[in-house]
């Protein structure tokens, strides 16, 4: 069930969704001026792993040194669900650059054309409004979905990563993309 958007939401909206803007400044107020509940919720937390992954981001702090985050969490306007995210998850504020990730919460998502839908919002937010130099994305070598989307905003392929993360217990390889400020053009 949804809930209503506080009055602090920084929310971006596209033709099928809204993006929640969740940096350090909305993050304390989610879990300061919202139940429990309602926490969950906002944050598309179903799980009580989500949800202790997200509260364990808010209680070590949205910034360490050099460091820090946006994320834009993915609500689908026409039931209110939220259905994943998207977002900078290590911003390097001195080098003017960071990583994205995303991630839809279900399969059933997936195929719509969500995350195209909304990347063009979130690279906008991140040259503009966090002023980037650089975007930084790391892809599974087999994660076609992912190599798509990096092709159709103009990712540049710079490289392989051998056994660069663990991913459910294996090391796999991941390839480098970038894109600079310069290259990038909304569509």
């Amino acid at each position: 069930m949804p809930i209503t958007e506080p009055q602090w939401s920084k929310t971006i909206q596209t033709p099928r969704l809204s993006l929640r803007v969740v940096d350090e400044e909305t993050l304390p107020l989610v879990f300061t001026s919202l139940s429990e509940q309602d926490q969950r919720i906002y944050l598309g937390a179903t799980s009580n792993e989500a949800y202790a992954r997200e509260r364990l981001r808010y209680e070590k702090g949205c910034t360490t040194f050099n460091k820090s985050f946006v994320s834009f969490y993915i609500v689908e306007k026409e039931r209110g669900d939220v259905i994943g995210w998207q977002g900078y998850h290590t911003w390097y504020l001195e080098h003017r650059r960071a990583e994205i990730g995303y991630l839809l919460f279900e399969d059933k998502y997936m195929n719509r054309g969500y995350l195209s839908e909304a990347m063009p919002e979130m690279l906008d937010y991140g040259f503009h409004k966090m002023d980037l130099h650089r975007v930084e994305a790391f892809v599974e070598p087999g994660n076609g979905a992912s190599l798509r989307l990096m092709n159709k905003f103009g990712f540049v392929n710079e490289g392989h990563l051998r056994q660069h993360y663990i991913k459910n217990n294996v090391i796999e390889d991941s390839l480098v993309f970038s894109l600079l400020r310069s290259e990038y053009n909304k569509p």
